[in-house]
């Protein structure tokens, strides 16, 4: 079982880009994963893959040309089935052992064993390890199965009959283990030594690898390619930045992970050029001519040291001619026209304001169920004028309305049109130019922040009004018609929208009663929902579960998080009763008085309704008496504490109830026979649970 390492290479017509990365991830992944599971790769084999715009490859270390034998026991039937009541085989059994390559003669060596609560046969055999060859193609096939193939191309072999489904036509299969090919096929090939190189630049048309291990330098010095993905991309980001520095000025290159995938699969060895455009586009709002660069182009525009767009912009070409000029005026020469057009549309959009656009909000369809964008923006701007009566004085609500009424009219422009990514962008920018304050413009632009995790929040007051009506209208209209996420399908975004509104109120310290604008904002859709109270409070159990979520992803424990949201108390409360309630749970006479603080509320889910009240005369064991006593002395403390906003005093100050409490659960049975004393036992324990359950529930804590 001699051990060689082992390389792979499928070389194919060019490669869907924005998949390249996973599928040779998938591909090299794959096949080394099979590998180890037939036994011809070890634990402390090591894979190293490739992938570029032509080619999946796959390197392996410590391969063994075959596998070792292994010792198999397979269960054959029940022992009533398989023998008869003299012990004999019955033809079942026969059949069984004929279809393994045994007869008869195996029946005495047949092992009996308990499988669940019957008796069963197996029979042990030793199975013949794989061959390279054998495994190898196993392997291959079974990875070309499970590429994640955005969309299967069918074409045809040489013969032109046989039919081949692939996302792209194949030209070569290389094997090598050491030096030597192993006898494989796939797509219709054989595999061999060989392959091709760059299109254009390659120094051989044919390249020969001597062995696996040569695979990468053969192609880098006779294919003019660089095979590996990272290698490549390390390469590009090294050349951008060297070409940055050439351009002067404190130049940087956009950075952008999701461009920098793409271009480095489109090129098998890159070469940065500086290219430029005419001064006058940069007239235009620079968000506009960074995306044409980037979406249309896959350019990496400039940036000065301010972050300011400059006239200059990089690009990955392919091809190293002497000469780069016919390269970079032909880039140039590609750019102007798509600068042109953008210049074009922000010039004629200039032409009308915004507020001349609301009309037209009223030929846009929102939803079927839901009407249009006109109809929309109005619920909106009723969700925004209660939610700033709430937050502050006339001027932001003012601003909010104005803002609401705005926030989609850069929807109808062409810009937006043409670049729906720059929806809100745009709208600030025709703001600022119809000279509306800047509190609106801004507003405009962030009313859909956060847009995903991690994004920053609306950076004024009046955006974040407009932002939470905007995601309140969705959450509310799209429960209230029954759009709610299931499993993985969100196909609205709502998890996202209710996440937004949690960042705001959390994060803003926002004291906005959330039942209450909800409720104002199912009023503001009429009869279009057909059971409104049901939806908000679906709306506002969905809000409450994310928050946990969002709360744990903060570093809160889920004890921590549940106990605080369990009360759901204001939003720009919940920060400091989450500290409060980790510096509780850190106290020793915390776990105890959750445990107990879990039992009396059992307690009172079970009995008949107590009232927080207690009569002194009725207080007849030492226990509860003191308990009371204690109570008398520490609540008022706590409520004061809790009144003053100083959650984690409060708590603190509960603690001292633990003694009093345990030594109740020990001496004292609730369920007295005497009603009124049971009903006054009941009384201590609701007054004590109130006490203990302003800051959280702490029942939640217990474990």
């Amino acid at each position: 079982m001699a051990s060689q390492n082992l390389l792979v290479e499928l070389f194919v017509e060019e490669l869907p880009p924005k998949a390249l990365k996973k599928l040779g991830e998938a591909f090299a992944g794959g096949l080394f994963e099979e590998l180890k599971a037939q036994g011809l790769a070890s634990a402390d084999s090591t894979l190293t893959s490739f992938a570029s715009p032509r080619r999946l490859a796959a390197h392996v270390t410590g391969v063994a040309s075959s596998a070792a034998d292994k010792a198999v026991s397979q269960k054959l039937m029940p022992v009533s089935v398989g023998l008869d009541a003299s012990g004999n085989a019955t033809p079942a059994l026969l059949k069984k052992l004929q279809a393994l390559g045994a007869d008869a003669s195996a029946v005495p060596g047949l092992k009996r064993a308990m499988d669940g609560k019957a008796e069963a046969l197996f029979y042990d055999s030793n199975v013949r390890g794989a061959t390279l060859a054998e495994g190898l193609q196993k392997a291959l096939l079974d990875s070309l199965g499970k590429l994640p193939i955005p969309k299967v191309m069918t074409y045809q072999l040489a013969d032109g009959w046989t039919d081949v489904k692939f996302v792209r036509p194949a030209h070569s299969l290389v094997a090598l283990h050491g030096s030597d090919v192993v006898a494989i096929q796939a797509l219709g090939l054989k595999a061999g030594n060989t392959t091709q190189g760059h299109r254009f630049e390659a120094a051989l048309p044919v390249i020969t690898f001597k062995d696996a291990d040569s695979y990468e330098a053969t192609l880098a010095r006779d294919g003019a390619v660089i095979a590996s993905f990272a290698a490549r991309r390390a390469e590009i980001v090294r050349q951008l930045d060297a070409a940055a520095a050439k351009a002067g000025g404190g130049a940087k290159a956009i950075e952008d992970e999701a461009l920098l995938d793409e271009v480095t699969a489109l090129v098998e060895r890159p070469n940065v050029l500086i290219c430029e455009f005419e001064k006058e586009f940069l007239e235009v709002p620079q968000e506009c001519l960074i995306l044409t660069m980037k979406a249309n182009q896959k350019y990496f525009p400039l940036l000065d040291a301010g972050g300011k767009l400059t006239n200059k912009f990089l690009v990955v070409s392919n091809i190293s001619p002497q000469d780069a000029s016919a390269v970079i005026q032909g880039n140039e020469r590609v750019v102007r026209p798509r600068l042109a057009d953008a210049k074009f549309f922000f010039d004629q959009d200039r032409k009308k304001t915004l507020e001349s656009r609301v009309a037209g909000l009223g030929k846009v369809v929102y939803h079927n169920k839901l009407g249009t964008q006109g109809e929309r923006v109005e619920r909106v701007r009723a969700i925004a004028r209660a939610i700033a009566q709430q937050l502050g004085g006339a001027t932001l609500v003012a601003q909010a309305d104005q803002a609401a009424q705005l926030a989609k009219t850069d929807l109808v422009t062409d810009m937006v049109g043409e670049f729906p990514e720059l929806q809100g962008t745009m709208g600030r920018y025709y703001a600022l130019n119809d000279k509306l304050p800047a509190e609106v413009a801004d507003a405009i632009e962030d009313h859909y922040k956060p847009r995903f995790a991690g994004d920053t929040l609306p950076r004024g007051d009046v955006g974040v009004v407009v932002a939470l009506a905007d995601k309140l209208e969705t959450l509310v209209g799209m429960f209230g018609i029954g759009n709610v996420p299931t499993g993985d399908k969100d196909p609205f975004a709502l998890r996202r929208h209710a996440l937004g509104v949690i960042r705001m109120l959390v994060e803003r310290g926002l004291a906005l009663n959330l039942p209450e604008v909800v409720a104002s904002a199912s009023a503001q859709f009429g009869k279009l929902l057909p059971d409104a109270a049901a939806s908000n409070e679906l709306v506002l159990q969905f809000v409450y579960e994310r928050i946990a979520g969002y709360l744990r992803d903060q570093g809160f424990g889920a004890q921590e998080a549940d106990a605080v949201i369990a009360v759901r108390p204001p939003w720009g409360e919940i920060p400091r009763r989450l500290a409060a309630v980790r510096a509780f749970a850190a106290l020793p006479e915390a776990p105890a008085l959750a445990a107990a603080n879990k039992r009396i509320g059992n307690i009172l889910k079970k009995a008949e309704k107590a009232d927080a009240h207690v009569n002194e005369s009725l207080l007849t064991e030492p226990a509860e008496q003191a308990l009371h006593a204690a109570m008398k002395d520490v609540a008022p403390k706590a409520a004061a504490q809790f009144s003053a906003g100083d959650y984690a005093a409060s708590l603190q100050t509960l603690a001292a109830l633990r003694a009093p409490v345990d030594a109740f659960f020990d001496g004292v049975m609730v369920n007295a026979d005497q009603q009124d004393v049971r009903l006054n036992r009941l009384g201590l324990l609701a007054t004590l649970h109130q006490a203990m359950n302003r800051v959280a529930d702490l029942s939640r804590l217990a474990t």
